[in-house]
């Protein structure tokens, strides 16, 4: 096996993996039981795989055709950095709103917290 062929490999292993995140997190969304886990799994999960596939896409356009794109270089740089904190802030707000947890949540550590403010 030469260079190019494993380089094509292992960007394709890596768009695979994105793929299988991706879709790990969308069952995710449609199993988990409140807002709170869904938000973890969409956050967690999807940005994960949104890496992987865009790494990917990355090293086998850098390494077959020799293109480097800092357009795949800034989406990974803004979907790393957004998509955690757009998650937080979700999360806060519904908590904020009194959405309830689930039934199997068994703590709940910042009611303590803003019961002192």
């Amino acid at each position: 096996m030469n260079a190019n062929v494993s380089s094509e490999v292992i960007a394709a292993v890596l768009i695979l993996v994105g793929t299988i995140f991706s879709f790990l997190s969308a069952v995710g969304l449609i199993r988990l039981p409140d807002v709170y886990t869904r938000s973890h799994a969409a956050s967690k999960s999807s940005t994960l795989g949104v890496l992987c596939t865009l790494l990917g896409a990355l090293l086998y356009f850098w390494i077959t055709d020799g293109y480097f794109s800092i357009r795949l270089i800034l989406g990974i740089f803004f979907v790393f950095l957004t998509a955690p904190v757009a998650a937080h802030l979700l999360c806060r707000a519904a908590y904020r709103s009194n959405v309830e947890l689930a039934k199997e949540s068994v703590q709940d550590d910042l009611k303590e917290v803003l019961e002192r403010d």
